[in-house]
């Protein structure tokens, strides 16, 4: 992937999980990160990690909810490094999981304000900046759960259903000016939100496994080859490495 040398990258939700492990693996690949997240003692030791394996990196704290934060985050990109060649959409939550009956519709709506709003901020900010450039890749991580439904995860199935729809808007809007927008269906992956699915007992997922999720650097190699030309023809789709196929296309098997 020598393409992506010393391209600009803003992660979201680069704390940990599919982000903190996408930063490392771009970083490795020789572009330059700014990481955004909640949580700057968790990004500074991040980017000590990065720094130290010569790669560059930038911090700043983000509420993804907050478009003024996400707004400053793509300026620190440009001020820092001059342009923005990469957004990787990942901020996301599923935390309470609950029927809709028992809901707390103040916290479902919080997780409209991250998962969807966000990734809209996101967007909104980082498009009229890779216009201007003619360029740029916006990676949307999604989920199965953008087609499907499942019992306690009406908030996480509506909104990634909402992301897939605006990854889908977006393509049309910038395909013409050299603007890839695309999503990431990783599957299940072995995070923090395993964790939660996993007490929380509610629907088939809770009861998988352990063992049958992927690690965190799957999705992130994944992240990276979508930002080549060797992925551009799916642009304005969810990209799935839950198949060999996909699999094979990243080279992950």
């Amino acid at each position: 992937m020598n393409e992506l040398a010393g391209k600009v990258a803003l992660i979201t939700g680069a704390s940990k999980g599919i982000g903190a492990a996408t930063a490392i693996e771009l970083a490795k690949n020789g572009v330059n990160v700014v990481l955004a997240a909640r949580s700057i003692n968790d990004l500074e030791a991040l980017k000590t990690t990065i720094v130290e394996g010569g790669g560059k990196a930038e911090t700043i704290v983000c509420d993804v909810s907050i478009f003024k934060d996400v707004s400053a985050a793509v300026d620190l990109c440009v001020s820092t490094y001059g342009h923005l060649d990469i957004l990787v959409n990942n901020a996301g939550i599923i935390d309470p999981i609950a029927t809709i009956a028992d809901s707390d519709p103040e916290m479902w709506g919080h997780v409209v304000d991250v998962n969807y709003k966000g990734v809209y901020h996101g967007l909104r900010a980082a498009i009229p900046v890779m216009k201007i450039q003619k360029s740029g890749v916006i990676v949307n991580i999604s989920s199965g759960a953008a087609t499907g439904a499942l019992e306690g995860w009406s908030h996480y199935c509506s909104t990634k259903a909402a992301v897939l729809s605006l990854t889908r808007c977006a393509d049309k809007e910038c395909r013409e000016d050299g603007i890839t927008v695309v999503g990431l269906s990783p599957g299940t992956v072995a995070t923090d939100m395993q964790t939660s699915i996993r007490h929380s007992g509610i629907n088939p997922i809770s009861q998988l496994d352990p063992s049958v999720h992927i690690k965190a650097d799957w999705p992130a190699r994944a992240v990276a080859w979508l930002c080549t030309q060797d992925a551009k023809e799916f642009a304005g789709t969810d990209f799935s490495i839950k198949t060999d196929e996909g699999r094979k296309r990243v080279g992950l098997i």
